[in-house]
């Protein structure tokens, strides 16, 4: 009997490749990208969630401009005479600093002076205007309040240059460089009226510098503006409120802190009695709590209330607004739509109880030392025990990472990462395990094969997959949607057997396929009478807007054409067939293009609001009497067609309006006189209209329809010969924005 030979599996390569990915991980790390250090940030999301720092009853409050306060005091901006009487109110209630987040840059327009500039020139009138005149400005007015109170205005940092920059408030004092090497520089900055300004006792930036993915997790205390150091609104409002004159900032290297002679970056900043350690770029952690109602008082309440609300006497209030509006709603970790303004009380409340998140200067090393260490222990223990023993191993070390991670967190603020050494961990095992699979496979067949030489093969059955199997999967893309359908089909259907149905729907579908084709358009589907069709995948299509523009016109061009011959072959046959009118919709837009559906069935097609708003656009040709409507961007892509825009419409199933147009010729039929003077028309009529000037739209609305001619608008003029006399007959209201919302697709 004939000696099998010994197969021997290379063995090295199980523990050389989950060291080669145990080596490619930490480079990784070392290079830290983006989608790196959001799973990084993440995490200390989660663990801000599980044990976010607990509310207490501070001298801090946020007193909001929140919806009621608006529909009990009117909209904002409002008259500074208002903001005014609220700045004395808190004052009046014992308010130790009134802070403002937000900006006044320009004049009130409500002052008398400036009100009266837009009234007419009438008999009488001169006398008002001049009294008006000298009444108090209302700048002035909040000036004056600022000025008795002791206040902190906000500015918005900007990259742009601007021409007047704000001067600072408080008094900086470093050593060496000073920090301002260590900030990012801001041009310019929007800042508040010069007369408010001089009245304040502070200035502070209410800017933020959002992570990537939009969450405010690390605030600026310093800024640079134009090469000269301003406060954040927090710290400014802490430093008023203490009566101090000075912001003192250490810098490593700059101001005695020990850096091995290196400017390092600013390490903490002293204000009044209190020390803040931030990290190298001035930015503090900020250590939110949840939210909790002792913190906010409607200023409703401040303006309305005899009594002081509970909270106010000594307390550092927050002017700002929670209203979705206002939209000053900022991403936080553990509230996706915070009020700005409790961003800068949370900052002040841990301040207070000093209380700091920190991520210490040895962190990211140590991560790695200890992922390291961790991965080459569970190197060797593969090596010698094998995946499946090795697991619980795996799973404890992965388990011991998450565990001192969240034990750093609770005992001492600290942020370390959990996820880079997990992942590595994970990483190194599957690794290990995919190889021993790989090389076990590859044993299994050499055995095969081996022992197939000696005795006799069986019979076994081999499913072949092709190399090139389809995927599921897609990409996004700018595309231009077309949907378009046979209107009334249901009563053209009722005139043919079961085969003629088909026969007919083919003849249809046909023709309007090679005009699409022939117009590098791509067919995605048929639902019956409907073509679905798009531009722009899975080849790219240069000015695709505008040859989808020009497919629909050519489709209703051929369908003429057709409708002819239809007409003949009918006559001829003694029976009758109505002429096929066809409504087509139009959009550009981003969508997801590429293979969808299961691993039984796939089809090569397009998701996306996009690809919905444009099947939406045809069934409103129906309502608008029109061909081909056409979605805001095919129009701005596709601006030398002729179109006419239709109206500001909510379709169904949509929350924002859109701008809707009616396609109606070519390039040169746009460039025709008779077009251009209908076009004049017919905007005049939708300014008139939207101004609610009832009998100035209806006169444009007659001398367009009289310019129309042949070009099939008389039903969309009828439907707004119909909105005029209803509005006529009840008007909308001064706040009526001219949209339309659509009860049917």
């Amino acid at each position: 009997m004939r000696k099998i030979p010994k197969l021997r599996v290379g063995r090295s390569a199980r523990w050389l490749i989950p060291l080669a990915v145990l080596a490619g991980m930490t480079a990784l790390r070392a290079y830290d990208p983006s989608w790196n250090r959001d799973l990084r940030l993440r995490a200390f999301d989660a663990f801000l969630n599980l044990s976010p720092r607990p509310y207490r009853d501070l001298p801090v409050r946020v007193i909001d401009i929140d919806e009621d306060t608006l529909a009990k005091e009117g909209q904002w901006p409002w008259p500074r005479t208002l903001v005014a009487r609220l700045v004395d109110r808190l004052t009046a209630f014992g308010a130790s600093v009134v802070v403002f987040d937000a900006t006044f840059p320009e004049p009130d327009r409500t002052s008398p002076a400036r009100a009266v500039r837009a009234w007419p020139n009438g008999p009488g009138l001169a006398a008002v205007k001049a009294a008006a005149a000298r009444l108090p400005d209302h700048d002035a007015v909040l000036a004056r309040a600022l000025a008795a109170s002791r206040t902190v205005l906000a500015f918005t940092p900007r990259a742009e240059a601007s021409k007047d920059l704000p001067e600072p408030k408080a008094r900086f004092a470093f050593g060496g460089d000073g920090p301002r090497a260590f900030l990012r520089l801001y041009k310019g900055a929007v800042d508040n009226l010069p007369v408010l300004d001089r009245a304040a006792t502070g200035l502070g930036s209410f800017g933020f510098e959002a992570e990537d993915d939009g969450v405010i997790r690390r605030a600026p205390l310093l800024w640079n503006v134009g090469g000269r150091l301003f406060p954040s609104l927090s710290i400014e409002a802490l430093r008023v409120a203490q009566g101090a004159a000075d912001i003192a900032v250490k810098s490593s290297g700059a101001s005695g802190e020990a850096s091995f002679g290196e400017h390092t970056g600013i390490s903490k900043l002293k204000v009044g009695q209190f020390v803040i350690p931030t990290d190298a770029r001035g930015r503090i952690w900020v250590d939110y709590s949840p939210e909790d109602p002792r913190r906010t008082i409607p200023a409703w309440r401040v303006l309305e209330d005899k009594a002081a609300p509970p909270g106010l006497e000594g307390a550092i209030c927050f002017v700002g607004t929670s209203a979705a509006g206002l939209k000053d709603i900022r991403a936080t970790p553990l509230n996706p739509a915070a009020a700005g303004v409790t961003v800068h009380a949370n900052i002040v409340e841990q301040i207070l109880t000093g209380t700091y998140l920190e991520r210490p200067d040895w962190a990211t090393g140590a991560e790695i030392l200890f992922t390291l260490a961790m991965g080459l222990l569970l190197i060797v223990l593969l090596a010698r025990l094998g995946a499946a023993w090795s697991a619980p191993a795996a799973a404890g070390m992965v388990a011991a990472a998450l565990w001192l991670a969240w034990r750093f967190f609770t005992a001492s603020h600290r942020l370390l990462d959990p996820v880079f050494p997990a992942a590595t961990l994970v990483a190194v095992y599957l690794s290990f395990a995919a190889a021993a699979y790989i090389l076990s496979e590859k044993d299994r067949r050499r055995i095969t094969d081996t022992f197939g030489r000696y005795l006799s093969p069986q019979v076994v059955e081999k499913l072949a997959k092709s190399r090139g199997a389809v995927e599921l999967g897609g990409e996004t893309r700018e595309m231009t949607f077309h949907f378009c359908d046979i209107r009334g089909f249901t009563t053209i259907s009722e005139g043919f057997d079961p085969h003629g149905l088909t026969e007919f729907i083919n003849r249809f579908l046909t023709p309007m396929t090679q005009v699409i084709l022939d117009h590098d358009g791509t067919i995605d589907k048929y639902m019956g009478d409907c073509i679905m069709a798009f531009w722009n995948a899975p080849m790219s299509v240069p000015d695709h807007a505008r040859k989808a523009c020009a497919a629909a016109l050519a489709m209703h061009a051929r369908l003429k054409e057709l409708n002819a011959l239809w007409q003949e072959e009918a006559k001829a046959q003694g029976r009758s067939l109505p002429l096929i009118r066809i409504g087509t919709g139009l959009n550009t837009g981003a969508c997801v293009v590429g293979n969808m559906g299961s691993t039984l069935r796939v089809d090569y097609t397009v998701l996306g609001d996009d690809v919905n708003l444009a099947s939406r656009l045809e069934g409103q040709s129906k309502s608008y009497g029109v061909s081909v409507v056409i979605g805001p961007t095919t129009r701005a892509q596709a601006p030398d067609f002729a179109a006419l825009e239709l109206d500001l419409i909510k379709v169904k199933g949509k929350t924002k309006p859109v701008r809707i147009f009616a396609l109606l010729g070519s390039p040169e039929e746009a460039a025709a006189e008779g077009f251009r003077s209908l076009a004049r028309a017919h905007e005049a009529m939708l300014a008139a209209y939207r101004a609610q000037d009832w009998d100035e739209a209806e006169r444009y609305m007659k001398e367009a329809r009289s310019l129309a001619g042949g070009r099939g608008l008389d039903t969309l003029y009828d439907l707004y010969a119909s909105r005029l006399a209803a509005f006529r007959a009840a008007p909308p209201g001064a706040d009526w924005d001219g949209v339309f919302t659509a009860t049917s697709k």
